[in-house]
């Protein structure tokens, strides 16, 4: 076999694991411009939208949803937004992320009228396509962990939200294996997320 057949086989070979990565890369590069890790460098908007991150049995907030409603609360105190929309799943009454993130925020101070509710967001992707859709959403800042920003903001900016993204701390926070599990997940995800906005766009 020749060096170049080789080669060419090699190539082809590696293309099927390379292609997630670059598009990942790609959407990663994409959004670079509109996420932040400090509340100060964060224009005023108008709602930020706060992704479920599942609850305990009793149906408290796990660490990372906390951690996502803390930081919906300070950007309402700073009056950066003027409005939460937690977003996440009770398609059933013993499932409820978005009473525990209301309960969560209330708790801290956010008027219960300032608060709306998407009991769909089972997805980042339908979150952000209810956002526009159904609660008329054209600005917004977006919550949630920094290794899950680049995703939403990707998504959400194909679907015509002019939105910017507020990263979480993550990394040093959970435990290095829930991080690095995460973090893998984001590639194809985020592969899964270029098509559904690309399929998305030819539709419109």
């Amino acid at each position: 076999m020749s060096i170049a057949l080789s080669s060419v086989r090699g190539i082809a070979l590696l293309l099927p694991i390379a292609i997630p990565f670059l598009l990942f890369g790609y959407a990663n590069l994409a959004t670079y411009p509109y996420r932040f890790g400090d509340l100060e460098n964060i224009e005023p908007q108008p709602v930020a939208i706060v992704f479920g991150a599942g609850v305990w049995e009793d149906g408290t907030p796990t660490p990372m949803l906390a951690d996502r409603v803390l930081a919906g609360v300070a950007l309402y105190k700073r009056g950066t937004v003027e409005k939460l929309l937690m977003s996440g799943d009770n398609r059933s009454p013993d499932y409820n992320e978005v009473d525990a993130m209301r309960r969560y925020a209330e708790a801290r101070g956010v008027p219960r009228e300032d608060i709306w509710l998407d009991r769909l967001g089972l997805s980042t992707y339908e979150t952000c396509d209810r956002a526009k859709t159904q609660f008329g959403i054209d600005r917004a800042v977006l919550v949630t962990q920094r290794y899950h920003l680049p995703r939403a903001v990707y998504i959400a900016r194909g679907l015509g939200i002019e939105a910017v993204g507020f990263g979480v701390r993550d990394w040093g926070i959970y435990t290095r294996g829930s991080m690095l599990s995460y973090s893998l997940r984001e590639v194809p995800a985020t592969v899964k997320a270029i098509v559904q906005v690309s399929q998305a766009s030819s539709e419109d």
